[in-house]
């Protein structure tokens, strides 16, 4: 009854054959216990999976290519895209075909034109029953998807060109950032925060829940504000993953890299604050930092309602998003440094250019303050 593959293997001569059974079950509900990323990474599989079942059959060789150099993320993405792609073809190009009918062949017929078309297709374009449309950075993520995919046969040698590399990307718009101010004139961080605390312009039936949820909300929003960090690392934050030592905790980067994020003691009073609480729920089975009213692990979904709930209130005119309290962070960190590589490394970019074209509208800022800084007489 007792094999290698147990630790508890030496015990069995020792404790009651219950104990011993409760201690095996014990073992496989811990061994079975997935984190947060895992279970994302098994969900965006199944959806890819389910996807790409729906599609010709040499699509699948695609993903198989490709799995090995992208997340399971990306490849969900790219299955989005693809099916896009194939109900555009059904629809405008291959008229007499399903999806499920549409060979390589047909692909190899496609010119720089029809991809041009689909791109304009995507303007405004129903699938499933529902009405859709893509933003040019939607379109550009699409373009980038096909020249992938394209370019994956092509090196194959199962089509002759790469067609969709012939097609320009669309010119995307520079947006402005927006974000939360805090100057001389307006102080929407303060302003945030104290709504946070007080409830201040929250409606009676928000008034509800508030008591319940200020401390989590405050500790979120203050660590949006004070790391930059992602949405997506924030909800896969664990209590484990918090050193109040060193003021410090433990984050799960895009692509899976582990990385050690620093804040400061505002983030550091916040935080204590609600882990306070948090480890008084006495909830050994959720291992989350961050917990719904329901004592799981908190969605995306419901930290995007949190900060718009609060946002709307200080900020109407803005729609501000965890991504925006990101912007908000690099903003400052950048105006305070004035070091674009230590807000990239702070941000999680791998590329500095990509930090560049998000901030290169605040260096006119830093450049007065160096102008303004500067001396040329070393008065004594």
């Amino acid at each position: 009854m007792c094999t290698n593959s147990y630790p508890i293997k030496n015990l069995c001569q020792k404790i009651d054959i219950k104990l011993y059974f409760f201690y095996l079950t014990y073992y496989n509900d811990i061994m079975k216990q997935k984190s947060f990323y895992e279970e994302r990474e098994i969900s965006c599989i199944e959806r890819r999976n389910a996807i790409v079942d729906t599609l010709p059959y040499f699509v699948r060789d695609f993903f198989i290519g490709v799995e090995l150099r992208t997340s399971a993320l990306t490849s969900l993405n790219y299955a989005y895209d693809l099916r896009v792609f194939f109900d555009f073809l059904t629809k405008k190009v291959f008229r007499n075909k399903n999806i499920e009918s549409i060979e390589l062949n047909d692909l190899a017929k496609l010119e720089a034109s029809d991809f041009e078309y689909f791109l304009s297709y995507l303007s405004h374009y129903y699938i499933n029953g529902k009405e859709e449309k893509c933003t040019e950075t939607g379109k550009a993520r699409k373009l980038s998807t096909l020249r992938a995919f394209y370019k994956y046969y092509f090196n194959r040698n199962s089509l002759p060109a790469n067609t969709p590399a012939k097609v320009s990307m669309p010119k995307i718009h520079e947006k402005e950032i927006i974000r939360l101010d805090s100057n001389e004139k307006v102080d929407e961080i303060g302003d945030m925060l104290y709504t946070i605390e007080t409830g201040s312009g929250l409606t009676k039936n928000q008034m509800r829940f508030h008591g319940a949820t200020k401390l989590r909300d405050a500790a979120i929003i203050t660590l949006f504000l004070g790391t930059g960090i992602r949405i997506s690392e924030l909800v896969g934050l664990n209590v484990d993953d918090i050193d109040f030592n060193t003021n410090s905790f433990v984050v799960t980067r895009k692509g899976g890299n582990r990385a050690v994020l620093y804040f400061n003691e505002e983030v550091a009073s916040a935080l204590h604050d609600y882990v306070d609480i948090r480890i008084k729920s006495n909830l050994p089975d959720e291992n989350a930092l961050f917990l719904s009213l329901q004592n799981r692990r908190i969605s995306t979904r419901a930290v995007q309602e949190l900060t718009k709930k609060y946002a709307k209130i200080i900020s109407p005119l803005k729609k501000i998003t965890p991504h925006k309290l990101r912007s908000t962070f690099g903003t400052n960190l950048y105006r305070q440094t004035g070091d674009i590589y230590v807000v990239a490394d702070c941000l999680g970019h791998k590329d500095v250019n990509t930090t560049k074209k998000h901030y290169a509208a605040i260096t006119e800022d830093v450049r007065k303050k160096a102008a303004t800084t500067l001396t040329l007489k070393n008065d004594k």
